[in-house]
């Protein structure tokens, strides 16, 4: 039972954590642009160039 007294501050500490980091990213505007991320594998940047 003793062990519930450890256990349950770390949970709260791991809880803050997650909440700070999200908290940071959410103001280091890490969420702003989730579109062109997944469109820059489609589409190539560098032209090709003629090796033959």
């Amino acid at each position: 039972m003793s062990i519930i007294y450890v256990l349950i501050p770390i949970a709260i500490l791991f809880v803050c954590v997650a909440v700070a980091a999200f908290f940071w990213a959410v103001r280091s505007k890490q969420y702003e642009d989730l579109d062109r991320e997944g469109y820059s594998i489609l589409f190539d940047d560098k032209k090709p160039s003629d090796k033959s």
